[in-house]
């Protein structure tokens, strides 16, 4: 079959690493099934791996990706988690200490088939084509959790969306908006703050810049350069959930502002099998859409991945097997 897979890691250059080729068709353990992969979308994690961060040279050559939609064995339309866990885990599965993402351990969704443990699978509603139901498994996902589960926030309050034209952020400023927040949203770059308005930010502001008023969370991906300023953009009692750090994992502490202003810092990471039938719900109800950047064939990911690279996407980039 045909898939997109890492070669070879260079943190310095992690094209390099890419490949493009023919593969051995999955193998599918008990309890496990094959999914005739219809479309798949591309994330930073793919840019990561590529990089070595989580993928070690020793698990090489694997299969890029974490998103997919596709068709079971029985011809049902699925939507795939991504999230493999222990099989001995019981409750919460982002919380299972021994949890993967597919592409780390288990060949990844860049391909003609994929094979995953059949509770992976979500039923894909007709009201949503397999472009749109490839961009949900990981950022949509993962800001879902962010917003619905890990932030305490009610409709009608107040959320920062730092770093506005990231994956998990963008993802998290249209699902605020359609969750009854009010949504306000940073970028150092002008057209992505206009990106930001256009996916449903009530407001935006350069990065850093003074807020008309505190707010009640922050959605935090950015990191060392955006923490000071989530900190005091925070009511007192406020909460940040952080699910990524894409500037750098060492921000000023402040602890002085955090304990005299009660804030909370939450840490947020991907989301359940329920959430993402969750997130499917919430589409379906609202008509809210993942915004695709473009849609390119497999064997053309090096392209996707380019674009990302060079920061030149607005929305997801979907990949037709």
């Amino acid at each position: 079959m045909l898939a997109a897979y890492a070669s070879k890691i260079d943190p310095d250059d992690p094209l390099a690493g890419l490949a493009v080729g023919e593969v051995p068709d999955p193998t599918v353990p008990e309890g496990w099934v094959e999914v005739e992969v219809h479309a798949a979308s591309l994330n930073h994690h793919d840019v990561w791996s590529l990089k070595g961060v989580g993928l070690p040279e020793e698990r090489l050559p694997m299969v890029l990706g974490c998103d997919a939609a596709g068709v079971d064995p029985d011809g049902n339309e699925v939507i795939v988690h991504a999230l493999i866990g222990d099989p001995s885990w019981r409750g919460d599965e982002a919380m299972d200490p021994k949890r993967t993402i597919l592409s780390e351990v288990h060949p990844g969704t860049l391909a003609e088939k994929l094979a995953v443990p059949r509770h992976n699978l979500v039923p894909k509603p007709a009201s949503l084509n397999f472009e749109e139901a490839a961009c949900l498994p990981t950022a949509y996902l993962t800001a879902y959790r962010m917003l619905f589960t890990r932030s305490g926030l009610v409709p009608g309050q107040t959320v920062l969306v730092q770093g506005a034209a990231g994956g998990v952020a963008s993802a998290g400023i249209s699902l605020a908006r359609a969750g009854g927040m009010r949504v306000w949203a940073t970028s150092r770059d002008e057209r992505k703050r206009e990106y930001a308005k256009e996916l449903g930010a009530h407001q935006v502001f350069e990065s850093g810049a003074r807020l008309p008023d505190r707010v009640d969370a922050v959605i935090e991906t950015v990191g060392e350069a955006t923490w000071a300023h989530s900190l005091r953009a925070l009511k007192p009692g406020g909460r940040i959930v952080v699910a990524g750090a894409t500037s750098g994992f060492q921000p000023p502490a402040d602890l002085s502002r955090v304990f005299f202003r009660q804030l909370e810092v939450v840490g947020s990471t991907m989301g359940t099998r329920a959430e993402l039938a969750q997130l499917i719900s919430l589409l379906e109800s609202t008509g809210m859409r993942p915004r695709i950047d473009r849609t390119l064939a497999l064997a053309d990911a090096a392209e996707g991945i380019a674009a990302m690279i060079d920061g030149n996407v607005f929305g997801k980039i979907v990949l037709l097997p």
